[in-house]
């Protein structure tokens, strides 16, 4: 990449942050009255922790799907794949299921995403880095594995709410569906923390991506440890997912949408650009959505509606449009 595209990249991704900023401050300060400090105190009270939750949740959703399209060398999979989601609405319907919606599990907020998040890092440790030896190293045979446990868990999922009592399933829906509303500041601090930690722990294997997106051959011919590589990327990727699912819940589409834009706005194959990228979009798109979710619907419909109908709508594009260039 010259220099020329570089600083061109650069210029864009300044123009996305002025947007997104744009956003946020629209998001925070329109329909506030100023003058009444108290109230202007408690809406920032109830505003700042979702801006917060959503933009940990775009960087989240954003590096975890750049990475995992790098690994899988296809731009239109999606770390969802991998079964996190559906891991997610089983285990809250386990627990409805066994212990009931007035169990200390279900309803204390904290120790809630603590046992989403320990399940979920367990199983994702396990089960991957195990699935990746058992396979031989084959990322394919990985993620065909992850769409086959994305099924499993959603049919015990299926069969657990039908013949859960219909009060209890009207309760657990509330937490089977993303949101941003009445976001627990304890939360958030933990689950920066937890995505530092990520960074520090995967930081070597972050910065080989450059190299692994040209080759396995290449990048074995480079001095890497190609398949260890690849196999703690995908243990970042669903750590990412498992932190990002734990805190608001299921955005099925959002990586797809925010990582695609990414690609075909900035054109290059530096990691770093395309990661802040497709943030800065997250961002966007999550405040944006949020943003007419609160005043032009009022709550009636939920964040992740809007996420899935425009992410499968892209989803066929991006599809058709990959069928045009190989015909």
């Amino acid at each position: 990449m010259n220099k020329r595209a570089y600083r061109k990249n650069i210029i864009k991704l300044i123009v996305i942050a002025l947007i997104a900023i744009i956003i946020v401050a629209a998001f925070l300060f329109i329909g506030i009255k100023f003058h009444n400090h108290k109230l202007l105190r408690y809406a920032m009270k109830l505003r700042i922790p979702k801006v917060i939750a959503m933009i940990i949740t775009a960087f989240a959703i954003g590096a975890a799907t750049i990475i995992f399209q790098s690994v899988i060398n296809n731009t239109i999979v999606t770390p969802c794949l991998l079964g996190m989601n559906a891991l997610y609405t089983l285990i809250h319907t386990s627990v409805v299921f066994v212990l009931g919606s007035g169990s200390i599990l279900f309803t204390n907020d904290n120790l809630s995403f603590l046992v989403d998040l320990v399940l979920m890092g367990i199983i994702a440790t396990v089960v991957y880095s195990w699935l990746f030896k058992m396979t031989g190293h084959n990322v394919l045979y990985v993620l065909l594995v992850g769409t086959v446990l994305t099924s499993f868990f959603s049919s015990i999922q299926s069969t657990l709410t039908r013949v859960m009592d219909p009060n209890e399933y009207d309760t657990l829906l509330t937490s089977l569906v993303a949101s941003f509303s009445n976001i627990n500041s304890e939360i958030i601090i933990f689950s920066v923390i937890i995505l530092a930690l990520i960074g520090v722990i995967f930081r070597k294997e972050l910065a080989l991506l450059d190299v692994i997106t040209l080759g396995k051959e290449q990048a074995i011919n480079l001095g890497v440890d190609y398949d260890r590589c690849i196999r703690r990327l995908l243990l970042a990727v669903t750590l990412c997912i498992a932190v990002a699912t734990a805190m608001v819940g299921p955005i099925s589409f959002l990586g797809l949408i925010i990582a695609n834009i990414s690609r075909q706005l900035l054109k290059t194959y530096r990691h770093t650009q395309l990661i802040a990228g497709a943030a800065l979009m997250g961002v966007i798109a999550l405040i944006g959505g949020q943003f007419i979710v609160e005043r032009v619907f009022v709550y009636s419909i939920p964040i992740s509606v809007f996420i899935t109908v425009a992410g499968g709508i892209y989803f066929l594009y991006l599809i058709l449009k990959g069928s045009r260039h190989n015909s």
